[in-house]
């Protein structure tokens, strides 16, 4: 592996590096016959997926479907030549009219502001994977998940692996994913649809995730919370590379993998390691709670290998993009959220 940047100058130089392939992903997709299509283009990782995915595999078209809302997404996707189609998945007529692409990465869901609106919550995250798996029975599907779906598990334990029954404790976010598992599930053994569900846990970069709160409250002066005292991150170049991998290691039926980095890192720790950083005393409140949303990375790591980026290379980067106050996404990812409240 080549020697990692200290920092990033630019967004460009972030997502520069962050969408350059590895050897094994370019082999992977050049074993992995067909198009790909990513529907749920325009969130925080999609655009950086598509672009990887593309530079992987230059001869194969990538398509990506969203609505495009934020201004600019579309254009940017374009100039890195992969094709756009704007869609409301929602709609099962435009589903219908989208290329039946041989693999497919869904990235579509609502998570914030979903106690807000649940009945909506409920049909973007069941209904339209319902939808997207019988539209799309012949193609290989790698699904997003979420951590969220396990029940919080000790700190102490190495996390929830695969094998942990997903039950997770409360709130319609993460009741309505594990609807959009089963969804899946069902569909994969009713048409023998080949498939990953990907179980994230956090993914990160320096405009946003559990890293970047951590640090932008360290540097603000802000108090921390520690009752969420624990959490496993994983860089979100790493987390694409992966994704875009799994299209290569679908299972049929589909089955579950988690996503994460192998650590299971203390928030107090962390934050202290940015107060040294950023020459910032941490304000705290709050006593880790005993139990978290920890997941197990082992089948990951004995699949795909480790993650290319250490996480204390993560803090390095997290610490100095927030010091120099570059630009961010002002989404944050309420990781300390017990309740399921999103």
């Amino acid at each position: 592996m080549s020697k990692l940047p200290d920092g990033f100058e630019s967004i460009e130089a972030l997502e520069d590096f962050m969408t350059a392939p590895s050897d094994a992903l370019v082999a992977d997709l050049a074993a992995t016959p067909g198009d790909i299509m990513v529907l749920g283009v325009g969130g925080k990782m999609g655009p950086t997926l598509a672009r990887l995915a593309k530079r992987a595999a230059p001869d194969k078209a990538v398509i990506g479907v969203a609505r495009f809302s934020e201004k600019g997404v579309r254009e940017e996707l374009a100039q890195a030549g992969v094709e756009t189609m704007p869609a409301d998945l929602m709609d099962r007529a435009a589903l219908e009219k989208l290329p039946k692409a041989a693999n497919v990465v869904f990235m579509a869901g609502r998570k914030f502001g979903a106690s807000g609106d649940v009945p909506l919550t409920w049909a973007m995250n069941v209904q339209m994977p319902a939808m997207v798996a019988e539209v799309f029975k012949a193609s290989r599907i790698v699904a997003f998940s979420t951590g969220n779906v396990y029940p919080f598990v000790p700190v102490e334990s190495g996390g929830a692996t695969e094998d942990t029954p997903p039950v997770p404790p409360s709130g319609d976010y993460a009741n309505s994913c594990v609807g959009r598992e089963r969804m899946f599930e069902y569909f994969s053994v009713r048409h023998g649809t080949p498939g990953r569900l990907f179980r994230l846990n956090y993914a990160i970069d320096m405009r946003y995730g559990v890293l970047h709160d951590i640090a932008r409250k360290v540097r603000d002066g802000e108090t921390i919370d520690l009752t969420m005292g624990h959490a496993n991150v994983i860089w979100q170049g790493d987390a694409n590379s992966v994704a875009l991998r799994c299209l290569a290691h679908a299972t049929t039926p589909t089955t579950p993998i988690n996503i994460t980095g192998p650590e299971t890192f203390e928030v107090a720790k962390v934050a202290e390691e940015f107060g040294r950083l950023l020459g910032k005393k941490p304000k705290f409140t709050g006593k880790p709670a005993p139990t978290g949303w920890i997941n197990n990375a082992r089948r990951m790591v004995k699949e795909f290998g480790p993650p290319s980026v250490p996480f204390a290379k993560l803090i390095e980067w997290n610490a100095d993009w927030v010091a120099r106050d570059m630009k961010t996404i002002n989404k944050p990812t309420k990781y300390e959220v017990r309740d399921g409240t999103y």
